[in-house]
């Protein structure tokens, strides 16, 4: 199965993007990178850029998240368009997708505990596969207790261009496996969910963090799957300290909370992750609307992005 890149030209003013955070804590560089990266990428092509709030799993979004989150965005200057997306609103719409899939005869329930889990889940590379046990299981062997609904992954092979990382396949059955759509506890998984959500949008670009590049093989076999158009993925390289350690919200990594207290104007912030990106060769204050005219996907590394605190004068 191949995606042929679908840049157009002559489509250069209807593109829409998103950005779409957890709204799990404050916000760190890494994210604030993906955010003005995603607002850049869809406004340098005239269109619009959208914000969805993946609240899926409130369990891990603190009262005052989402709170934190609009905050911080507003600060860098980010004015997304349309209305606000909340996945914690949308499950009606997941269950009816998910219910196409059970239509065609893709989804079966899944019993697997968690270590049964791990005893089953076949390694490849550094991404486990499941084995699929579960498939074949008669209804009369299925135990009475809660199931994950897994999709039916064919043996083939998707292929796409992504337009940082460049050509990349994924076989689903060898590399992959049948994936979870939703859980045990009836809550729906990313993978459906956000393909459901990027399709009502009409998004056609996602720009998003590297370590999601290799999602986006099953997310677009749901998409065909479904019958929708997949979009054109941006992969970004991460953020990573001198010492090659990836930023993150777990480790409190560039806190924004912190750096707003040290910065009453977002414009440094936003200057050193441009200069480190290689948008601009040397650090200077920018705006989200300056960063716009200065994007380019093709000045992107793609390895990782070493971001040093000097960049931040």
């Amino acid at each position: 199965m191949l995606m042929k890149d679908t840049a157009n030209p002559a489509e250069k003013n209807t593109a829409v993007g998103r950005f779409a955070p957890t709204p799990s804590g404050r916000m760190h560089l890494g994210n604030v990178f993906t955010a003005l990266m995603a607002y850049a990428s869809a406004h340098s092509k005239g269109g619009r850029c959208l914000l969805r709030i993946e609240d899926l799993d409130r369990e891990r979004c603190p009262a005052d998240g989402v709170k934190w989150l609009l905050d911080d965005l507003d600060y860098f200057g980010l004015r997304f368009d349309g209305e606000t997306l909340y996945q914690s609103e949308r499950d009606e719409y997941y269950a009816r997708e998910l219910n196409k899939l059970a239509e065609m005869g893709l989804i079966y329930p899944c019993y697997c505990s968690r270590a049964e889990l791990h005893a089953s889940l076949a390694p490849h590379g550094s991404a486990p596969v499941y084995d699929g046990r579960c498939r074949a299981l008669p209804p009369d062997k299925r135990p009475a207790s809660p199931a994950a609904l897994r999709v039916i992954v064919p043996d083939y092979t998707v292929s796409f261009v992504d337009g940082i990382a460049g050509p990349y396949s994924q076989n689903l059955a060898s590399e992959c496996g049948d994936f979870i759509v939703r859980r045990s506890d009836g809550k729906f998984a990313y993978q459906l969910a956000v393909v459901v959500d990027d399709a009502a949008s009409g998004v056609s670009e996602v720009v998003r963090g590297w370590d999601l590049l290799p999602s986006s093989p099953r997310q677009i076999y749901l998409y065909c799957t479904l019958g929708y158009r997949p979009p054109r993925y941006f992969h970004l390289p991460l953020l990573v300290d001198a010492d090659g350690r990836r930023l993150s919200k777990r480790d409190g990594d560039g806190n924004i909370a912190a750096l707003r207290a040290r910065f009453p104007r977002p414009e440094p912030i936003i200057g050193a992750l441009a200069c480190a990106a290689g948008l601009i060769p040397r650090p200077e204050p920018l705006s989200a609307d300056d960063l716009v005219t200065v994007y380019d996907p093709a000045r992107l590394p793609k390895a990782e992005i070493r971001f040093s605190p000097a960049l931040l004068r």
